[in-house]
């Protein structure tokens, strides 16, 4: 785990608003358990749409499916909105697009303040693309299980609060590794931080405002019209910055159990809610909500 460093030795002064922005109410704490515990709790107190907090520590950070996610005073963007979308127009089927457009936001963020552009790692995470090696079964490069060692930089966890089947809010939450001093040995190829690739430190005060800049624009565009069109153009973003699309991918449909169901095949495109389409070795296709990628060689 990279040790921790002041933060204040290299962001620039807190913000309260985003101008121009439903982000009117932010939230800046030292220490707090979960920035998505939290604001999904105020959200049940009726807290309002635009709510966000942002942490330097989290001491009960989660990531997908119940998993831990910890990292150390002022080295990540750790950081929760809290969302209440038009029931007619972003229906909870959809709500997965709120994930993609969250990411599409930190990927402009984080080109903007240094430069590196991460991509899309379906479903939830932003990663720098690493070459082809073994995998954990010792495969060559040129087998048929060898892998993509792509590093991940964030993780994106979305839940949601429903009301007779309706979408009342949503809490989407961000840990992103912006001030590593190193990778640590255990996270060697499997890690990254921001400050690592582009050489330099990294304000995430200011790569918080351009989060929520653009994450703005990809919202009400999403919530725009019911036919979707709106949504179409965040899709269509989404497949052009997709470290998956076009990739040979393994799928393990239900890594909470182990029971090792997965499926293989090459990740095609994504549907109107934001699922995955891999096509297998036979031809069909499998239309995949949720589940845990690796990204294996070129297709």
């Amino acid at each position: 785990m990279p040790a921790e460093h002041d933060p204040a030795q290299f962001d620039s002064p807190h913000f309260r608003s985003v101008a121009s922005t439903r982000f009117v109410e932010v939230e800046w704490h030292d220490e707090i358990g979960s920035t998505n515990t939290e604001l999904l709790d105020r959200a049940r107190r009726g807290a309002p749409e635009g709510m966000v907090l942002i942490a330097d520590l989290q001491t009960a950070g989660r990531g997908r499916r119940g998993r831990r996610w910890t990292a150390p005073p002022g080295t990540s963007l750790m950081m929760s909105v809290l969302l209440r979308p038009p029931p007619d127009l972003l229906p909870p089927a959809r709500a997965a697009l709120v994930t993609l457009a969250v990411g599409l936001a930190a990927a402009d963020a984080c080109e903007q303040v240094s430069g590196v552009r991460p991509r899309l790692k379906w479903p939830n995470d932003l990663v720098i693309a690493g070459p082809t090696g073994p995998d954990a079964a010792g495969h060559d490069a040129a087998g048929h299980g060898a892998v993509r060692h792509d590093r991940k930089l964030a993780g994106i966890l979305a839940e949601s609060i429903s009301t007779r089947g309706l979408l009342s809010a949503l809490v989407v939450g961000m840990g992103l590794n912006t001030g590593w001093p190193e990778v640590p040995a255990e996270l060697e190829g499997v890690a990254t931080s921001l400050n690592l690739e582009s050489g330099a430190p990294v304000d995430r005060t200011l790569l918080a405002r351009r989060v929520l800049e653009g994450l703005e624009a990809r919202y009400e565009l999403l919530c725009r019209a019911a036919d979707g069109a709106g949504a179409s153009v965040v899709l269509d973003e989404a497949r052009r910055n997709s470290a998956t699309l076009g990739h040979r991918v393994r799928v393990s449909l239900d890594a909470t159990t182990g029971d090792g169901n997965s499926l293989e095949g090459v990740a095609g495109d994504l549907d109107a809610e934001g699922r995955l389409l891999i096509t297998d070795d036979a031809g069909a296709v499998h239309t995949v909500a949720v589940g845990d990628v690796v990204h294996l060689r070129p297709a």
